[in-house]
């Protein structure tokens, strides 16, 4: 086949891609634009988009005093967080799927999650941590999500670091943080518990700008890290004797990815509690609309987690209106049934 005809292929083959990356963007901006519609505020989604241009834009729009406070002081930081929080758990999964060649692995699966949960019971039923204040909870959830992570690092080393021993070692942590837990809640004052339960279904209604600003620099740091090193988790993808004849050093790309991701993973939920299923069922939507390159993979399971995200928070405000289900909770509950239909949609076309 000429050059010029396998070029225009591939040209082809990325623009498609491209295409559907922008579909989901602007999806994006339609969900988050909907999502400040909810509530009894009456604003309808012009309103809220006109509110979004007053701000950057003052001489050439107006908006209300009602508009611009309602929007920008209770609508805007749930939002910014929700797609901060899905496209950072979305790519930390994708990026941990990719590098342990393990469809299973996830920030919740390898225990980080969990760790996180347990830094906070501290906090919470005892009082205990490196700092005091508003931060307690906050920064012990923070040190332990990273502890957790480091903990994988050192048994998958006494092991021997491969795929294998990464994500047995994180099932490991998992449980011994779950059980930790479970004993400070066993032994725990029940206003403390029932606040610890609260924490760990996951929120999105405790943002603030100040968190929103510290979670976007860290994902905005980390996140074009990854996509940089998108070939060489193409590569481990591939099986680790080719990522070695392709020069990739396969164990410093494993801890690197692996300390960026639970780093992502660490900031996020020590802010909104716990969040499972996105960093799992994310990317196994992207995977199926965009193919399994992590050039095009992690940018688009992050879009499709920040939307995963926000429609879970969506749903969890309106289905039983006045009240609020938390978060977490929903994309546990809508995110099983998804995760077993994809899960049998992939069987079937693999038989």
């Amino acid at each position: 086949m000429p050059s010029d005809s396998v070029s225009s292929i591939y040209k082809g083959f990325v623009k498609k891609k491209m295409l559907l990356a922008l579909g989901l963007f602007l999806s994006l901006i339609l969900l988050a634009g909907a999502s400040a519609t909810l509530g009894s505020s009456g604003l309808t989604l012009v309103d809220v988009y006109i509110a979004v241009l007053a701000r950057i834009a003052p001489g050439h729009f107006q908006t209300s005093w009602l508009g611009e406070m309602v929007v920008w002081e209770l609508r805007l930081p749930p939002i910014f967080m929700g797609i901060l929080a899905g496209m950072g758990l979305a790519v930390s999964g994708a990026a941990m799927q990719g590098i342990l060649r393990n469809p299973l692995a996830s920030p919740f699966t390898l225990g980080i999650s969990s760790a996180a949960s347990f830094g906070a019971a501290l906090a919470i039923i005892l009082g205990a941590g490196l700092v005091g204040g508003e931060y307690l909870i906050v920064l012990n959830a923070f040190v332990f999500s990273l502890i957790a992570a480091a903990a994988v690092f050192v048994l998958a080393e006494i092991k021997g670091i491969t795929s294998e021993s990464m994500v047995l070692a994180g099932i490991a942590i998992m449980y011994f943080f779950s059980a930790l837990t479970s004993v400070l809640q066993y032994v725990g004052r029940s206003e403390d518990v029932h606040a610890l339960v609260f924490w760990t279904m996951g929120s999105l209604g405790r943002s603030t700008w100040h968190s929103v600003c510290l979670v976007f620099v860290v994902v905005a740091s980390c996140l074009p890290w990854l996509i940089w090193k998108s070939w060489d988790i193409n590569a481990l993808e591939s099986g680790e004797e080719t990522a070695t004849s392709l020069g990739v050093d396969i164990n410093q790309t494993r801890m690197a990815t692996m300390t960026v991701a639970s780093l992502i993973t660490a900031s996020i939920i020590s802010f909104t509690g716990t969040i499972g299923f996105i960093g799992l069922v994310a990317p196994h939507m992207a995977r199926i609309i965009i193919g399994g390159d992590n050039r095009f993979l992690l940018m688009t399971s992050a879009l499709m987690g920040a939307l995963l995200l926000l429609g879970a928070d969506a749903v969890g405000r309106t289905a039983f209106a006045p009240a609020v289900l938390p978060v977490g909770l929903m994309t546990s509950l809508l995110g099983v049934p998804l995760f077993v239909y994809l899960f049998m949609k992939r069987r079937k076309k693999s038989c």
